[in-house]
């Protein structure tokens, strides 16, 4: 159980620290952290998987890089509802996508 919380905390804390070190990035509060993470857990459980079934034989070609756009096309959905995130462009939340992958990339390496 405790280390579902501290995996699941890896994402607000990545989120805070992109707003922090990219340019472009805005997010108002841990509060809204917290809830961007929910939120996004839930779109990664839903409609994340049918995207990249959609967009499977690019993201072959692109050897799997492709769900980095796919990520951060669903945070820009997700800033569009949210009021506190913002993202300056693709760009940034593209970046942002990245720090969210190696952060729970390297959390799964700790906590497994």
């Amino acid at each position: 159980m405790m280390s579902f919380i501290a995996r699941f905390l890896v994402t607000p804390v990545a989120l805070l620290l992109a707003a922090v070190i990219i340019p472009g990035v805005v997010v108002s509060g841990i509060y809204i952290a917290l809830i961007v993470a929910i939120l996004l857990g839930i779109i990664n459980i839903t409609l994340r998987p049918l995207l990249i079934l959609l967009t499977l034989p690019i993201t072959i070609i692109t050897l799997g890089l492709f769900t980095f756009v796919i990520n951060a096309l669903l945070l820009l959905l997700l800033a569009s509802f949210v009021d506190g995130l913002a993202f300056n462009g693709f760009i940034p939340a593209l970046l942002t996508a990245l720090l969210l992958a190696f952060a729970n990339w390297a959390a799964d390496k700790l906590f497994n």
